[in-house]
């Protein structure tokens, strides 16, 4: 399935064409759907794939299948999806409409509603293409000509399945962990994510603005509300780190000379590391906000629990979204400001 078929991205962009480019690196056979500019991008320089450690990973243009067409999925083993979860329906239907029918579907996005996406769209109840759930913890950027570097440090976690796929995707410098509680794997990444909304508000990096308290506060009570959202609905997450979810706000509050110690010793960080949500703001684009903080908002409105800072948040980054002037650079006061009711 993995060694005789190639593993197709659909939606190739940061996460996907470094994804793509390790597995190529490791000799398996890679094809990338992406955009167009994404495709005359890796077409004139290559790929450079580059890590927070230092390393450093080149291929050229021939090494891989790249199309912006989506019959390239017709012998696909493997799909990986990577396009933002507003586009998962879309992609959902060109995999029903292209890829072999025992492809293994399985969804590397943010958030946690894409897969339901991906499985009411492929059928998978009826005898339908198998889709499983994924979690990439780690932050690509992608840095133009071709260079796409992975600035935080983590394993790729990918739902258990009979076929250990996890296993056989995973390669030198890409590990892949197979996880018997993917949701809650999945809602622990998705409580850290909703640290790309400040890192976008603040256009600061990441490892500068875990490196301020006050910036940390702020996370800190955002996370609070979310985790009060997900107790009461009963969701229990799964920290990506040693550091279990709910003991996470109360660690970003310590003084800086505490947190960066332990946070030295669970995670890499890259000095300028950013979030998706940053590059979104930067190129224009439509944020993820609605597939982040509103998932979380959406069961706190279902179980009547308060989320005012987040509320506000949101509703910065939609104002910044349509100012269309890229991160507004805001202050952790100004954030603040009169959170909503």
């Amino acid at each position: 399935m993995v060694t005789d078929r190639p593993i197709v991205v659909a939606g190739a962009g940061a996460i996907g064409c470094f994804v793509g480019g390790m597995l190529t690196a490791a000799g398996r056979r890679v094809a990338l759907l992406a955009r167009p500019r994404v495709k005359t991008e890796i077409e004139r320089f290559g790929l450079r794939l580059t890590d927070f450690d230092g390393s450093e990973k080149k291929l050229g243009a021939g090494q891989l299948a790249l199309s912006e067409d989506a019959s390239i999925l017709h012998s696909a083993g493997i799909v990986l999806v990577t396009v933002k979860s507003a586009d998962t329906a879309d992609v959902a239907d060109q995999i029903a409409q292209h890829a072999p029918q025992d492809a293994i579907i399985i969804s590397l996005q943010n958030g946690v509603g894409n897969v339901a996406v991906l499985r009411e769209r492929l059928g998978e109840r009826v005898g339908g293409r198998r889709v499983l759930a994924g979690m990439v913890p780690f932050n690509v950027i992608a840095m133009g000509e071709g260079r796409f570097h992975r600035s935080t440090s983590g394993d790729i976690h990918v739902g258990e399945d009979e076929a250990n796929t996890a296993a056989a995707l995973s390669v030198p410098g890409l590990t892949m962990r197979a996880s018997r509680d993917i949701d809650g794997v999945q809602w622990g990444k998705l409580i850290i994510n909703l640290n790309n909304a400040l890192s976008a508000l603040s256009d600061m990096p990441l490892a500068a603005q875990l490196a301020n308290r006050d910036w940390r506060r702020l996370f800190a009570d955002q996370m609070a509300e979310g985790l009060a959202a997900l107790k009461a609905a009963g969701i229990a997450p799964v920290s990506a780190t040693p550091i279990p979810a709910n003991w996470t706000p109360t660690l970003l509050k310590l003084p800086d000379v505490i947190f960066n110690a332990i946070l030295g010793r669970t995670m890499k960080i890259d000095p300028e590391a950013r979030s998706s949500m940053w590059q979104d703001l930067k190129l224009g684009r439509k944020t993820e906000i609605d597939y982040l903080q509103g998932a979380v908002i959406a069961l706190a409105e279902q179980n009547n629990i308060s989320v005012p800072l987040m509320r506000r948040i949101v509703a910065l980054i939609k104002e910044a979204e349509t100012a269309g002037n890229g991160p507004p650079r805001l202050t952790p006061h100004q954030i603040r400001g009169v959170a909503l009711k």
